[in-house]
């Protein structure tokens, strides 16, 4: 599914373009990922553990922008890629096609702008276009900005993982289950 180009004005007065990722994005997308995967222990991964090509998450992003029911859509400022949220079915079978799950990042630098919020927005609405009747995500427990903004858009808690990631110094983190219908 492809997200049609919307500018907005942000808080600090800058522009943000929300828009598909394209192809040739896909080194913008791989630096973000290991920059965002550093910043924050609230994102699945360690840097180090992204280790795609340039041709690799060239792919990802042409498939990505013709699959049925899957959606990216980016924010960039000032050129500049800020933030990304996914869409994705919970499973392929029949009985679970009325839900689909929720992610979203963004580089640190760019928090506090409202893109966070304008990325949500966007991606439940195209959710709902495309007859999805529930939206799911998970966050860290002690992601109290993230937990904070999902409420403000709806979200209600339903369950926890305890210990379900555990970090590179030992300790552990719980993960909340979300899900909000629309």
């Amino acid at each position: 599914m492809i997200f049609n180009e919307l500018h907005i004005q942000l808080k600090d007065g800058r522009e943000c373009v929300l828009r598909s990722p394209r192809k040739d994005d896909a080194q913008a997308f791989i630096d973000y990922m290991i920059v965002t995967a550093g910043e924050t222990p609230f994102l699945l991964r360690e840097p180090e553990e992204i280790s795609l090509t340039l041709e690799q998450e060239e792919a990802f992003l042409e498939n990505a922008a013709g699959a049925p029911g899957r959606m990216m859509i980016s924010a960039f400022v000032d050129g500049r890629l800020a933030g990304n949220a996914a869409l994705n079915p919970v499973a392929p079978f029949m009985r679970y096609t009325h839900r689909c799950s929720l992610a979203i990042s963004l580089y640190q630098e760019f928090t506090g702008l409202g893109i966070g919020r304008l990325l949500m927005e966007a991606i439940l609405g195209e959710a709902k276009k495309a007859g999805y009747e529930q939206a799911e995500l998970t966050t860290v427990s002690t992601n109290t900005a993230a937990q904070a903004l999902y409420e403000k858009l709806g979200f209600v808690k339903y369950g926890t993982q305890p210990h379900s990631r555990k970090m590179k110094d030992g300790s552990y983190q719980d993960e909340l289950f979300m899900v909000k219908y629309l």
